[in-house]
């Protein structure tokens, strides 16, 4: 009888053993429940490298919650399913943000959203650049950095940070003085890499409202203006000597191309038309203005203004919630010798910048017939004309261009960042139950500064990335869950 039993035992285990054998394997982490493959890809030694974008920038700030949510710290979870190797984040000393150097604050910290508007957190920054960091570091991103910055010897130089020479976030984890951020990626000999990167060759002319020298092909960040576009074949140059060297040794990649800065909330949220008058009002504003509207008559029965000019140039405000700021346009022809302002009223083809919502009806020296955007025209910072648009769109065609060449003729990865912020700006992109907006504040997919994303913004675009990656290199990652991810940080880190 006991052998009996003991037979049947080992028949009934021999049954479950090959029932469980039978019964396919799911993997939650694959798009198709395969088993997770990192396809032709090796991510054992993953450096990626870029701008704030990369660095995981938000709220105006860098801080440890904001790096720990950075789009390449996600797509290191990730990859470490399938090999990846350790992702080192140069982080921050703090969860506040903002910086000091050799004890003096020279940036703020990071912005919370207060109930009603964004606030700046409370307290002083605790990371100082004088206290350099032991590296490498997987994590190359550098706010503040434009393509050819990441050839710069010297860019982390802290004797270069107050004249502009240097960055401060880069003087914080560079591995010398000298080097430059290309050449402490390549040090670490990377399997993978990824670049995104170009941004600020076009992003710093535009929050500035147009104000810059424009283009100019000097290498030299001490000379180069800080505000200028970037010109497309110096842009190409580098671009190419980038990908060129991490390629050199056999490393695979992604990168991605650059949305049209103009889909970002801090171009959209302020309305051209925000001035709501009455009918007293308004008519004392265009009594104001006669005497200008009057010199464009003059203006053009002397043959020096054409007729549609005149029109454009025209000021006059009615009774209504919706009349247009007045602004300084510097493209309209310039009169100034015959003390004629160059002045208009702004239209649905201009795009006033995010901080003027705090500026727009605010008075001079608190007097109240002095009002900004009404009776005291935006100056050129506060507004991005349709004619600097058409500047930025340009430039940044001409960058995705080369761009998406390059990344084809090397066989790497592509994501089409412009399509995506297109999507999210209009109408949104639905994802786990979500749909992620541009709109400030409650779109989900931006922070509090109206440029850089939100964590959950930063989620999307890691599964985008992602899903570039399955495309060309045949893994199957199936990216993070996007409603795992808040859209704002609050003010105490406490409940982050």
């Amino acid at each position: 009888m006991i052998k009996n039993f003991k037979w049947l035992l080992l028949v009934s285990l021999t049954f479950v053993a090959c029932n469980s054998d039978d019964e396919p394997f799911v993997d939650p982490n694959s798009t198709d429940g395969t088993p997770l493959t990192a396809g032709t890809a090796d991510f054992s030694k993953y450096v990626a490298l870029g701008n704030s974008l990369t660095a995981g920038y938000s709220d105006s700030a860098l801080f440890i919650a904001g790096q720990q949510g950075s789009y390449p710290n996600i797509l290191a979870s990730q990859f470490a399913l399938v090999g990846g190797g350790e992702f080192k984040l140069p982080l921050m000393a703090d969860n506040t943000g903002g910086l000091l150097l050799g004890g003096t604050q020279i940036a703020g910290t990071r912005l919370y959203f207060n109930g009603s508007a964004p606030a700046s957190v409370p307290g002083p920054p605790t990371t100082d650049i004088t206290n350099v960091l032991s590296g490498p570091f997987n994590n190359m991103g550098v706010p503040g950095a434009k393509s050819f910055h990441l050839l710069a010897p010297g860019y982390g130089n802290v004797a270069g940070v107050l004249s502009g020479q240097a960055n401060p976030y880069f003087v914080r984890f560079a591995s010398s003085p000298t080097t430059t951020v290309l050449a402490d990626a390549l040090a670490q000999s990377p399997t993978f890499f990824s670049l995104w990167i170009g941004n600020n060759d076009v992003l710093a002319y535009a929050t500035s409202g147009g104000v810059g020298v424009n283009q100019t092909g000097n290498l030299n960040p001490a000379t180069y203006g800080a505000n200028d576009i970037t010109d497309p074949n110096v842009f190409a140059s580098v671009y190419t000597t980038l990908v060129d060297q991490l390629t050199a040794n056999g490393a695979k990649g992604v990168v991605a191309n650059l949305p049209y800065v103009t889909t970002i909330p801090y171009f959209t949220t302020v309305p051209y038309n925000p001035v709501a008058l009455n009918a007293t009002t308004a008519a004392q504003l265009n009594a104001g203005y006669a005497a200008y509207n009057n010199g464009l008559l003059f203006a053009q029965s002397n043959g020096l203004l054409t007729a549609a000019e005149v029109a454009r140039r025209t000021i006059n405000f009615s009774a209504s919630s919706t009349n247009p700021v007045v602004i300084v346009d510097s493209y309209l022809t310039n009169l100034s010798g015959f003390g004629i302002p160059s002045y208009r009223m702004a239209t649905n083809e201009d795009l006033i910048v995010l901080p003027a919502r705090t500026f727009i009806g605010t008075t001079v020296g608190g007097n109240p017939a002095q009002v900004n955007g009404v009776s005291v025209p935006l100056a050129d910072n506060w507004v991005l004309s349709k004619e600097e648009i058409q500047e930025v769109k340009a430039a940044t065609d001409a960058y995705n261009a080369s761009i998406e060449a390059i990344a084809q003729a090397k066989g790497l990865a592509f994501v089409n960042a412009n399509v995506l912020q297109t999507q999210i700006a209009n109408g949104g992109i639905a994802a786990n139950n979500y749909t992620i907006t541009s709109a400030y504040v409650t779109g989900g997919g931006f922070s509090l500064d109206g440029v850089h994303p939100s964590p959950r913004g930063y989620a999307l675009i890691a599964n985008k990335f992602l899903e570039a990656i399955n495309t060309t290199y045949g893994s199957n990652f199936k990216g993070v869950n996007v409603g795992l991810y808040r859209i704002l940080y609050p003010l105490d880190p406490a409940n982050f």
